[in-house]
């Protein structure tokens, strides 16, 4: 969003629907959150994606509020002064990475009189320049959780040293702990936190070909604590001046819909009639979804 958007707004927000995967997204700069979820929604997963450098003076990652099941998977909130997220209702996160948040909490367990479920595993919380505040901020009774092999690490010397946190009050700010885990849609493959660090770095994001913001980003996870800040203007950033173009020769699109010749062809579709909106196959997505979706 930037700077110059609306105060109120945020960079992505969801307030009905169901049934949403967001995955390998890259949002920042929001101006009153960078990602939220809110109201009427249900069965809304966010994996492999980065929410970042929500601007200051408010600089939130995202409020994460339903009863119908958000689960956040492999994702990296980075630079964000609270609300790594802010969770009330149904909540799945799992294999997260949490960087430099700043003295409002990393993840924020509910802070209400509202009943809230969890499961919070395997992820990695990392303190940077800013962090002044422990991972998991106001706890309550109504906030219950299963909690399982969250790794902190406090330091800020430039090593991943940590230790994983114990399940008490202190690390985990006063919530409900359970005994067995919420019988949520399973992780299929569930890493353990340092293999899960590792998988972030590698490839959350619009990571097919990392732009050099969200590049700096994962240099800053991977400084340990040493690099990192909270941010009032996107113009700090090194996408200053809209950041690099790829050169080359667009592909022929005889019919302008958006799908180049060469694979419409390919695909049995006819390039000299616009049918980017139509369901060729009967799969349930449109011949242009179907496009962007071979980009990876």
């Amino acid at each position: 969003m930037g700077k110059s958007g609306d105060s109120g707004k945020d960079g992505i927000a969801i307030a009905d629907g169901h049934d949403m995967i967001f995955d390998h997204v890259s949002v920042s700069w929001g101006r009153d959150e960078t990602f939220s979820i809110n109201g009427d929604v249900s069965n809304i997963t966010i994996s492999d994606s980065i929410i970042s450098q929500g601007l200051e003076t408010h600089s939130c990652g995202g409020l994460m509020q339903s009863t119908g099941g958000v689960s956040i998977i492999r994702s990296l909130y980075i630079d964000n002064k609270t609300r790594n997220p802010k969770v009330k209702g149904t909540n799945e996160f799992v294999n997260n990475v949490v960087y430099n948040w700043g003295g409002g909490g990393g993840y924020i367990a509910g802070d209400s009189d509202g009943a809230s479920y969890a499961n919070i595993m395997n992820n990695v919380f990392i303190s940077g320049p800013s962090t002044s505040a422990r991972p998991f901020t106001r706890g309550n009774a109504n906030f219950h959780a299963y909690v399982q092999r969250n790794y902190y690490d406090a330091n800020k010397n430039g090593v991943l040293d940590g230790f994983e946190l114990g399940q008490s009050t202190d690390n985990y700010s006063g919530v409900d702990f359970q005994s067995k885990r919420y019988d949520y849609p399973t992780v299929k493959n569930l890493l353990a936190p340092l293999d899960a660090y590792a998988k972030v770095i590698a490839g959350v994001g619009a990571s097919k070909s990392r732009d050099n913001v969200d590049t700096q980003l994962i240099n800053q996870v991977k400084s340990l604590g040493k690099s990192g800040a909270l941010i009032s203007d996107e113009k700090v950033s090194p996408w200053n001046s809209g950041g690099p173009i790829a050169g080359g020769t667009a592909p022929k699109d005889t019919d302008g819909d958006g799908m180049p010749d060469e694979w419409e062809i390919a695909n049995g579709l006819n390039p000299n009639v616009n049918d980017a909106m139509q369901d060729k196959n009967g799969d349930g997505y449109a011949n242009i979804e179907n496009y962007i979706n071979s980009f990876v």
